[in-house]
């Protein structure tokens, strides 16, 4: 029998086992288009954590020195100073070794450094008027509380992170400098209370943009590192406030650098591939995505797109459940908020544990700071010991953070703190026994501080992008609330205080068990692909 497609070949025509129209060939050959989700991308083809990511991680994050600024100012601007009678008022019944100016007589006695030096001194804050500043910084907290619901719900929709954090330094910049102006102490905390408010959302929109352009493996240490931003704010101040000795000059020089950051940090900082992407701007998420490729030395392939995870064809983790991903770009945003997460019996469960343990976190953080402030020492040393005290938690967190996972650290950092604050609060109060309760009261600061950078990383992980800020918002305002209370908390007495703090701490540590690992998980990006992702994980 003859040779039919020798013979077909020889007269020039078609040789019927081959298509009749030829397969377009990409411009990286025969590569098949390819849809990714954002880790998949970082990945494979962009990089994980190259130069791109570090210059963006560190402009952004020094957004946490600015709350720093704003938060840690009042221990400044509301100490009680010095005071000293007048020459004329010895023989009035003031005497220097009278432990405090209630009961003396006006004019007998004066303030070190004049009614300037703090409000306290300006406005007359002691004895009868002491609940006063109390109040105040309760209103700054109570004030952090609303804007971190707000700004984070705002950063997941309409703002974005970059516009969120962009708001929020402005807001600061200009409460901050009208606190400087306050003619009474009415209006003082009004302002107060209106800095909280924008001073809430900074940290938690700076960490969520500083974090999500990096890759899985490398997400963990890089948003462990955010806090030393923060220490060392607090470490920046106690300078700055040893040099402007006067309140109000105090709060005009904390607010300058929130201006600087505005003008000269703020233009260099991208937004979120991620917030890009769930809105429906692929062509901007690309855009990024190329730019980190090209900066951090890679090649991101032509036939290589974007996609959610609940459409990409390249996590594994989806692959299971869509076997047909979608490859068509999403055209329309994708938005979520707390009532999604409410809604969800996983992330329901996932934000009352979260919110829970912040809270107790930020009771016995907030209580033992307060503590160490206490202490009848310099204020301004004292501050700046209780700063970089803080710095080795971070650093030891950070390193074994992806060696044993964020649920056991989350455990043990915060039984730790429990177990020397409950020995703290079986000690004595005198002699020796008080060095050993101070030495506690570090120890328990510190294993605490490693638990509250840890939540942050460990709260961004445990829900989807679309709604990622509004949790951390959740998370955030629990915190405010357990640091309105710690200030009471440490009124009750001297081993009471210790107590309380014992006991939060080994709670948090047990709720810490219900929540599930996240170590080298995928950073999801919709509900639908968090539920489809984790039963491929519980299959697995």
């Amino acid at each position: 029998m003859p040779n039919t497609s020798s013979s077909l070949s020889d007269t020039g025509d078609h040789d019927l086992r081959l298509p009749l129209i030829p397969p377009v060939k990409t411009l990286d050959g025969d590569r098949k288009p390819q849809k990714l989700c954002i880790d998949d991308m970082l990945r494979k083809y962009c990089g994980e954590f190259g130069s791109w990511q570090l210059r963006h991680f560190l402009l952004t994050t020094l957004a946490w020195a600015l709350e720093a600024f704003h938060t840690m100012v009042m221990i400044f601007a509301d100490r009680e100073p010095g005071w000293r009678c007048l020459d004329g008022g010895l023989g009035s019944g003031c005497s220097p070794e009278a432990n405090s100016v209630c009961g003396l007589e006006p004019g007998t006695w004066e303030w070190i450094g004049g009614p300037g030096s703090s409000t306290v001194a300006q406005w007359g804050l002691v004895c009868a008027q002491k609940y006063r500043v109390g109040l105040v910084q309760a209103l700054f907290f109570g004030g952090c509380m609303i804007g971190a619901g707000i700004f984070g719900h705002l950063s997941d929709s309409r703002l974005g992170r970059k516009g969120s954090l962009m708001v929020v330094c402005i807001l600061n910049a200009i409460f901050g400098c009208l606190t400087a102006l306050s003619p009474n102490y009415w209006i003082y905390a009004l302002c107060r209370l209106l800095t909280g408010f924008s001073t809430g959302g900074v940290g938690l929109c700076a960490f969520v943009l500083a974090t999500e352009p990096v890759g899985p493996t490398k997400r963990g240490i890089a948003g462990m590192s955010t806090f030393y931003f923060f220490s060392g704010g607090i470490a920046i101040l106690s300078g700055v406030a040893y040099i402007f000795r006067s309140w109000r000059a105090l709060y005009i020089a904390s607010s300058i650098p929130s201006i600087l950051f505005l003008v000269v940090i703020l233009p260099f900082v991208s937004e979120s591939p991620r917030w890009y992407l769930i809105r429906g701007k692929i062509d901007q998420a690309m855009k990024i995505m190329r730019n980190i490729a090209k900066s951090n030395g890679n090649h991101l392939p032509d036939g290589v797109s974007l996609a959610l995870d609940d459409e990409a064809g390249g996590n594994p983790n989806v692959a299971q459940i869509n076997k047909n991903p979608v490859v068509e770009e999403t055209k329309e945003a994708i938005t979520g908020s707390l009532i999604d997460v409410l809604k969800s019996p996983l992330t329901r469960r996932r934000l009352f544990l979260v919110i829970a343990i912040n809270f107790s976190c930020s009771v016995v953080y907030y209580g033992l700071s307060l503590n160490v402030v206490n202490l009848e020492t310099n204020i301004y040393l004292n501050v700046l010991l209780n700063a970089v005290s803080e710095m080795p938690a971070f650093l030891l967190t950070a390193v074994l953070l992806d060696k044993f996972g964020r649920k056991p650290l989350a455990i043990g950092t915060q039984w730790f703190s429990g177990f020397f604050c409950i020995i703290g609060s079986l000690l004595k109060s005198y002699g020796m026994w008080k060095t050993v309760r101070m030495a506690c009261g570090i120890l328990g600061i510190f294993g605490m501080a490693g638990t509250y950078n840890l939540l942050f990383i460990y709260t961004i992980e445990l829900f989807p992008t679309v709604v990622r800020n509004a949790a951390l918002g959740c998370a955030t305002q629990a915190a405010q609330m357990g640091a309105i209370l710690a200030p009471f908390v440490v009124v009750l007495g001297s081993h009471i205080p210790f107590a309380v703090f014992g006991v939060c701490g080994v709670v948090g540590g047990v709720l810490a068990f219900y929540l599930p690992e996240t170590l080298n998980r995928p950073l999801f990006d919709t509900m639908a692909g968090m539920e489809g992702g984790e039963s491929a994980w519980t299959v697995a």
